[in-house]
């Protein structure tokens, strides 16, 4: 039984003496993270979060351990549990327990287990919550609306979580604010592009061993995520096809160059299809029996309903038999194959190790700056959804030029005034 608050005893993890391998590459982690490390120095001589209760609902790798160790230098007594069931890497969740943050995650849950945990975390009646795809917002104000009073606020790390998010505000149902980390510049446009659009591809490599190079690649989605990934695509060697139900988004991939159709006439083109829409079927029964023998679906959005899989069971009967991890087969009527790795969920963390620390430096230190943000600001603001202030976006993006060694201009005086100025002209 799970106490009202959890101790470094409390916990539910795969193996605890994994924990100095974890610590390790934790370390190697944190190198590579110069902007957090920054963070962290200041939270531990100002103590921001001092005795807050959180809760830390994100993918327990490396790089969220750096995040949470941050959060125990700033004062805060946090928790963690996964945000999917299958990105945890088990010795970073052993190596947090040890450091005395208590941790609710398996790499491979079922389903159930996976929401056990976020409710042995719930127990902890958090007063700031750090989520990643809304499941703890949502399950707060479904399920445990009592512990509802207690938040000051939230984060929310992903665009399928703030989505969900700003559909709670529009229905008059979001009881606190909720900070859009995912909407920071020094978030999407690096995390989403260049995070996405390399760890996407290494999990595909990892699960699968195949050339890009002359393959047919159908990207659903040119968000940030999949522009990202359809620009690293191209740079391997693969011709890639983009579909879109933006007009916009369609418009800037096909002056991009790519070939843009819809999923319909894409799916006999594709040798690999990506996902990265954040919607629900976008792969879809009518696809599966257009698709040529032994394509390959992969899904680089937040949950696994991008790809219908229950569809793809169905049609598959019992043939259905798994090749390599990660790499299931599943044959269809005529004896057709369609291949889906890690079982439709982000295959970046499920066989790969997520994003590079170098870009979760910057996404990571918005969530510290944040969530001090809200201690200090929350029980002020409206229950709304916010972006991260301005002044925080610019001092992240000062702190990692400075780590890189890279310098900028400032404006003069002149120039200042100029910028300011409606009376001067042409």
């Amino acid at each position: 039984m799970v106490t009202t608050v959890p101790s470094a005893r409390n916990f539910d993890i795969k193996d605890p003496s994994l924990a100095a391998d974890g610590r390790r590459r934790i370390e190697w982690a944190g190198r590579e993270m110069p902007v957090l490390r920054q963070i962290r120095e200041s939270f531990a001589a100002e103590r921001p979060l001092d005795g807050i209760r959180m809760l830390v609902c994100a993918h327990i790798t490396t790089e969220t351990a750096n995040l949470a160790m941050t959060f125990q230098a700033g004062g805060a007594d946090a928790v963690l549990c996964a945000s999917n069931p299958l990105s945890t890497q088990d010795d970073v969740a052993a190596a947090l327990v040890e450091e005395g943050i208590p941790v609710f995650a398996i790499k491979g849950e079922d389903n159930e287990t996976y929401y056990r945990h976020i409710k042995s975390a719930l127990e902890h009646r958090p007063q700031l919550v750090i989520d990643d795809g809304a499941d703890v917002v949502s399950m707060l104000h479904k399920e445990y609306s009592a512990l509802l009073p207690d938040v000051m606020g939230a984060t929310e790390e992903t665009t399928t979580g703030v989505v969900r998010d700003r559909a709670m505000e529009a229905a008059g149902v979001l009881t606190f604010p909720v900070v859009a980390v995912n909407d920071a510049d020094t978030k999407h446009f690096f995390d989403n592009r260049y995070g996405t659009g390399q760890s996407t591809i290494d999990g595909i490599l990892r699960a699968t061993n195949i050339l890009l190079a002359g393959k047919t690649i159908v990207v659903a989605g040119y968000g940030w995520c999949g522009k990202g990934i359809a620009t690293r695509l191209r740079g391997m060697g693969s011709r890639v096809v983009v579909t879109e139900i933006d007009p916009v988004k369609a418009l800037e991939a096909a002056m991009d160059g790519f070939t843009v159709t819809t999923m319909d006439r894409a799916a006999a083109l594709g040798d690999l299809f990506v996902t990265a829409t954040g919607n629900i079927n976008v792969i879809d029964r009518a696809h599966f029996a257009q698709m040529k023998d032994g394509a390959i679906l992969a899904n680089a959005g937040h949950f696994n309903a991008e790809v219908n899989i229950d569809a793809l069971e169905d049609m598959s009967g019992e043939g259905r038999r798994t090749l390599r991890p990660m790499v299931e087969e599943f044959k269809l009527a005529d004896d057709q194959r369609i291949i889906l790795l890690g079982e439709g969920r982000l295959i970046n963390l499920a066989a790969a190790e997520g994003h590079p620390a170098s870009v979760m430096d910057m996404s990571f230190a918005n969530q510290a700056l944040a969530a001090a943000y809200l201690v200090r600001e929350g029980r002020g603001l409206e229950p709304k959804v916010y972006r991260v202030p301005h002044e925080i976006d610019m001092e992240i993006a000062r702190l990692k030029l400075a780590a890189m060694g890279v310098e900028i201009d400032t404006l003069t005086d002149e120039q200042h005034t100029y910028l300011n100025s409606w009376e001067a002209g042409t």
